[in-house]
């Protein structure tokens, strides 16, 4: 495994990964940008940022395959992740659709498998399907994405739903709502919480008040939206392109965040008020 780290956090297994790991949504669909992106993807690793997330849909596969290169040798130091799409998450289709997934990422397992947000097939459907990989040692651990606290209280009803290593949802500092009552009951319920857009597709930075923060910190705004995730004590999956940006990304795990600046980010992003609808993007 990489001698850096980038922070941990455990899976209900006990299982640690990294805490801050690598996002590959809209990667590898522009071929002009191909090599710049495999080498930030393996600078990330070198980092110590080896939690890669992808999935099928991105680029209908491009996004994996790019993956698959990237890690062409390095296998055993990546947590990698994939999802499978919600047309394909009946029983058979789950397990199809996660051969596909591991062809192109030339890889014999997936280290974690999500549902990627719920459709028209049963729960039962899906986790029949992620038992049946379990079994066949094609996947490690199974989960879900985008699924909110009615979801994953139907999804431990059922025989083996109380195995969800992890619900991944959008969460970054103005996106607050699973604080109110979905992130607590993960935390209750032992589930990791792994947040993607954690800088909110960078929209974040623009922010005047984030902004203000990271000068006096002597940090940018990316690295304490990052900061400010990764204190909740979840997982974040921050996309990066170049390899500029990945050392950027991974300086936010050495940064501290005082109260002064904790108190002026919950002036700028008030955390919820009340229950919230799960947001996706």
């Amino acid at each position: 495994m990489s001698a850096v780290s980038a922070g941990t956090t455990a899976l209900p297994s006990g299982e640690e990964i990294a805490a801050l790991g690598q996002g590959t949504w809209y990667l590898g669909e522009d071929p002009a940008r191909r090599e710049q992106e495999i080498a930030a993807l393996r600078l990330g690793v070198d980092l110590g940022m080896t939690l890669v997330d992808t999935a099928e849909m991105y680029g209908d596969g491009a996004a994996e395959e790019l993956v698959g290169e990237a890690i062409r040798g390095r296998r055993e130091e990546v947590f990698l992740v994939s999802k499978v799409l919600p047309g394909h998450a009946d029983r058979k289709g789950t397990v199809a659709a996660c051969e596909r997934s591991l062809r192109r990422l030339r890889t014999e397992r997936l280290d974690l498998y999500l549902l990627h947000w719920r459709g028209r097939w049963p729960l039962e459907e899906t986790l029949a399907g992620f038992t049946d990989l379990m079994e066949a040692e094609k996947i490690r651990h199974w989960g879900v994405s985008n699924l909110d606290v009615a979801d994953m209280a139907e999804l431990t009803t059922l025989p083996g739903g109380d195995a969800a290593a992890v619900d991944q949802v959008l969460y970054n500092l103005s996106r607050r709502g699973v604080e109110w009552d979905l992130l607590p009951w993960c935390r209750e319920a032992g589930v990791t919480v792994m947040a993607y857009s954690p800088i909110e597709q960078a929209r974040l930075v623009e922010v005047g008040a984030l902004g203000a923060v990271a000068r006096a910190l002597g940090a940018t705004p990316a690295q304490v939206a990052l900061a400010w995730v990764l204190r909740q004590g979840v997982a974040a999956i921050p996309r990066s392109g170049s390899p500029d940006h990945v050392r950027e990304n991974r300086g936010a795990v050495d940064l501290h965040l005082p109260a002064e600046a904790l108190d002026a980010l919950d002036e700028a992003f008030p955390p919820p008020g009340g229950p919230t609808s799960l947001e996706m993007l």
